[in-house]
């Protein structure tokens, strides 16, 4: 039989403490191999509780990144600990951070990290912009670019059943001509809302109307719902209504030409 040893951390101050839960339940606590680390949500435990009154057992990711989950359960939380070079907000304490700070954190915390090379952060538009409105320490040669993760263009995608232009030709002559036109994208200040005044511009005409959404779901909707005319979006965004011939690409703000299972997209 294996024996159970609680080892303290040096570093640490806080006690824990294993009891039996308040009940006449027998339970199972089987602790991951040793690749694994056993966490709570809840300063008390009370974030390990057994499905149904069974026997929880704790298991761990294996090397392939599989996981299997358990009988019972209709969803599985993933917290990522530790170092590793997935490029997100990591540290050696579990993180719940909350969506909409524009990766200012994560690049705050980038910041206080030694330059040894252990540290890799995912740096998109989105941080580039929150970098240049001042909302992070974080400078462009504070970084080195290591490896180019994506290629997603910003593509102006229109309603294919309503829209009064069909073509790229057709769509471009409108701009030109001044036609009144309306464009959605996501929030404000954002590459979307940039985008839509350099196409402007680039065009000869004035910033159109701008609306943002919340993100390019809902605005993937409301352009299939009419209450957008062009939709400033990403591929990724809306392959769904584009596979169901709901959404048409017309430009792509791209130097190349993509090729998708959708077919190629415009210029």
């Amino acid at each position: 039989m294996s024996k159970l040893s609680l080892t303290p951390n040096g570093a640490g101050t806080g006690t824990y403490t294993l009891a039996s839960p308040n009940n006449n339940a027998s339970h199972t606590l089987t602790l991951p191999v040793a690749t694994g680390t056993l966490l709570t949500t809840t300063g008390d435990g009370s974030g390990l509780t057994g499905i149904g009154g069974s026997a929880q057992t704790v298991d761990v990711f294996t090397s392939s990144g599989t996981y299997t989950k358990p009988a019972g359960l209709v969803a599985v939380k993933v917290t990522v600990v530790g170092g590793g070079g997935g490029g997100g907000f990591l540290n050696n304490t579990a993180q719940n951070n909350g969506g909409g700070g524009g990766g200012a954190a994560a690049m705050n915390y980038f910041m206080s990290r030694p330059a040894d090379g252990n540290t890799i952060l995912t740096f998109t538009v989105g941080h580039a912009i929150t970098m240049a409105m001042g909302k992070t320490k974080l400078k462009i040669e504070d970084m080195a670019p290591i490896a180019r993760g994506t290629n997603d263009p910003q593509i102006l995608m229109v309603n294919c059943k309503t829209t009064p232009y069909k073509t790229p030709e057709s769509f471009l002559a409108g701009m030109k001509k001044g036609d009144k036109i309306s464009f959605g994208g996501t929030h404000t200040g954002t590459i979307d809302h940039i985008t839509a005044y350099l196409w402007a511009k680039k065009t000869g005409q004035k910033m159109p109307k701008y609306i943002p959404f919340k993100g390019g779901g809902e605005l993937a909707t409301q352009v299939v719902a009419g209450s957008v005319d062009v939709g400033i979006l990403n591929l990724s965004e809306a392959g769904a209504p584009i596979e169901a011939g709901d959404l048409c690409p017309l430009i792509i703000l791209g130097k190349r030409l993509m090729a998708t299972k959708f077919g190629d997209s415009s210029r």
